[in-house]
Formats: C-alpha cells, structure tokens, sequence
C-alpha cells in the first residue's frame, strides 16, 4: 500500500509540471483560438531572464517578478509583430508559425546560455514530509498548490470577468467582436502576455526540479497538450485534471504492468488520446462545438 501511495504522489508532482504548461497552452487558445507549440519556449526563455537576474546578484523573488513582467511584454509582442501577420490567412499556418518560433527561441537560448544544465534556485523548501506513508517533498508539495490557484483563476477570469469574456469573443469570432466594439488587436496582445506570464511562472516553477536547459519543457509539452486534448482546449480544471491523471497513470502502469514498464510508459497518454478522440472529441471537461451554415 505504501508503496501505491508513494506512486501516485509522485505522480501528481510530476503531473503538477505537465498542467503548469497546459494551463498556459488553453490560456492562449482561449485568448486567440490558437494552440501555441511555442508555450514551452517561451516559459524557458522567461526561466532564463530570471537566471540572468540572479547572475546579476538580484535577489530570487526579484528576478522572478523582473522576468514575468518582462514575459508579458514578449508575449504580447510575439502577437503584435508576427502572430498577426498571419491572422487572416489559415489557421494551420499560424500554427506552423508557433513551431518554427519554438525552434527560432530554443536557438536563441542555447546561443546566449549553451546547453549545458544550470541549477535553478527553488522558492519553497527543499525539505519533505511524509502523509500516509509516502514521503512528500515540499517544493512539489507548493508547485501543485501554486498551480491549482492558477486554475482556479483561470476558470474565474474567463466566466466571471469583463475581460476573460472579451477574450473569449475575440476568439470565437473576431470580426464580430470588432462590430461590437471590442479592441480586438489589444486583446490579443494582452491574451498572448498572459499567456507568456502563465508560462514564465510554470517555466521557473519547474526549472529547479528539472535543471535549466534549451530543452527543458519538449518532454513536458508533449504531455501538456495531451493533458489539453484529454481535459478539453475550454477547460482550465479538465487540463489539470488530466495532467494529474497522466502522470499518475504513468507510474502505476510502468510499476504494475510489466509488460509496458517504464520504457513504453510513454505511450499512456497517446493511448489515452486515442480512445478520448473517439468517445468524446471536445475532452472530458471541453464544451462542445456547434457550427450553424
């Protein structure tokens, strides 16, 4: 039993990493109606100008404020300058667009810092406790916690706010939240600034955990857009929820199904997404679609 307990504990720390990124990636398509494959970037390069801060002897906290504030500005210039270029055009391109500034800002990280592995300070403790037999560390205690306020958040600023509410038009329809007076072009900006802000947070959350490199998030996006297909792209708590499930799912089957173990563990979430897309295309928590011609 301990040892059940133990895994899924670990699990929920390591799915704690995959929802920090998802969260940022429904943000964005709440926002725009894009689904951003650059989010992991981008959360890297804001973990990196945090670093930068702290070589230059500024204080933790300091340097993480500086960095996603800084993470706003490029988020909302990345829509400004090229992003809406191609807004009018077909999605798809967009689309490419994410992944080819994915690579163009995984490059500039590595030219700038090299790829070699940097610790990253953590905010909490690096102490654990032990709850029902299984030893808990702090730091993924407090990351898990940070990111279900985030959700909480999230669900509040898209259902109960001006603002969330106008994204949501902007997204939906462009031309007619323009007819209705919406400034459209200023809140994409402010969507993807947020967007970049969510992902500096999860970027420089996780980065103690896992060191800081170039590549420091490919893994996790993987895991993070099929925690988004799962939990649905309109839903915040779907994400997390089936972020927390693929993790979770990860180590029970890796330790009690020999026959996939650790090496093919890889495969749960794509077998997930497989049966998901089947049985339920919007994800579990997702609302469905109705286009009227």
């Amino acid at each position: 039993m301990g040892t059940f307990i133990q895994l899924v504990v670990d699990g929920l720390a390591t799915g704690s990493i995959y929802a920090a990124l998802a969260l940022a990636i429904v943000l964005v398509n709440q926002a725009t109606g894009l689904i951003n494959f650059a989010q992991g970037g981008l959360a890297v390069l804001s973990s990196y100008i945090a670093f930068a801060f702290l070589q230059l002897q500024f204080p933790l906290i300091v340097a993480i404020l500086i960095a996603v504030v800084l993470s706003f500005f490029i988020g909302a210039l990345v829509e400004r300058f090229l992003l809406r270029r191609f807004e009018r055009g077909d999605p798809d391109t967009a689309v490419v667009v994410t992944i080819g500034l994915l690579t163009l800002v995984t490059g500039i990280a590595a030219m700038i810092w090299s790829y070699n592995n940097r610790a990253f300070p953590s905010l909490f403790p690096l102490t654990s406790v032990e709850i029902l037999g299984a030893v808990v560390s702090v730091r993924s205690l407090a990351t898990t916690v940070t990111i279900v306020v985030i959700m909480v958040v999230l669900q509040l600023l898209f259902l109960r706010t001006k603002l969330g509410l106008a994204l949501r038009a902007v997204a939906d329809n462009p031309a007619s939240a323009a007819f209705s007076g919406l400034p459209v072009g200023r809140l994409l900006m402010v969507g993807w600034g947020l967007a970049a802000t969510l992902g500096a947070v999860a970027g420089i959350l996780v980065a103690p955990q896992l060191t800081l490199t170039p590549g420091m998030l490919d893994t996790a996006l993987v895991y993070a857009l099929a925690s988004v297909i799962l939990g649905g792209l309109s839903s915040p708590v779907g994400c997390v929820v089936a972020a927390s499930a693929i993790g979770v799912l990860e180590n029970l089957v890796a330790v009690y199904v020999p026959l996939i173990g650790h090496d093919l563990k890889i495969a749960v979430p794509f077998a997930l997404i497989f049966v998901i897309l089947i049985l339920r295309p919007q994800g579990l928590f997702g609302r469905k679609v109705v286009v009227r011609v």
